[in-house]
């Protein structure tokens, strides 16, 4: 074999496996978009929900006007919010108000009986359930392409074409906090 037509074989082979870990990237790199996207449409899912919810509660607590706005501003924030520090944030802010929404419920008997309210506050743990899914996956992906930018040989690779390590969608301080639970 000339030594000329090694030479080709092993660039040949170089730029296969750099396309190769290229196309990588970019697979991942979709399926990170994808994640997000998932996240995104349970979370509207959620917010198209919390209407629905409060006017039901409204409808039996008229004079908790407070709970009811923060349940309102921390919808409006998460609809606003951009990229995932700012979701998980305005994400934590909606679940908190939404404690405060459902304790008030605690407090009427017959709104906690009625079935619209029970379909609709199991619809909404069903959605919690499915953006708990969804942020996981979202992580997984990311934890894949972030791990491909930082191992050798794929670092090398990573750097020539500029990919960057991509945001984790965590969890913020309250969410981190024990539940405190209290039987009196």
């Amino acid at each position: 074999m000339s030594p000329l037509l090694l030479l080709i074989i092993i660039i040949g082979a170089l730029v296969f496996y750099v396309i190769s870990i290229y196309n990588s990237f970019q697979t991942i790199a979709v399926r990170i978009q994808e994640a997000w996207s998932q996240i995104d449409v349970q979370l509207k899912r959620r917010i198209d929900l919390i209407p629905n919810i409060v006017e039901t509660v409204k409808g039996y607590a008229k004079h908790e006007k407070e709970v009811f706005e923060n349940v309102t501003k921390a919808r409006s924030a998460l609809m606003s919010a951009q990229g995932p520090k700012q979701v998980g944030e305005a994400d934590t802010a909606l679940t908190g108000a939404l404690k405060s929404l459902f304790a008030i419920a605690e407090a009427y008997p017959e709104l906690k009986a009625q079935e619209g309210f029970l379909n609709l506050q199991k619809e909404l743990s069903d959605t919690e359930d499915k953006v708990a899914y969804s942020r996981q996956f979202y992580n997984s992906v990311v934890k894949e392409f972030n791990q491909k930018i930082m191992v050798f040989p794929t670092n090398i690779i990573a750097g020539f074409f500029k990919f960057t390590a991509k945001e984790f969608f965590e969890a913020t301080e309250t969410e981190r906090e024990a539940v405190k639970v209290n039987f009196q």
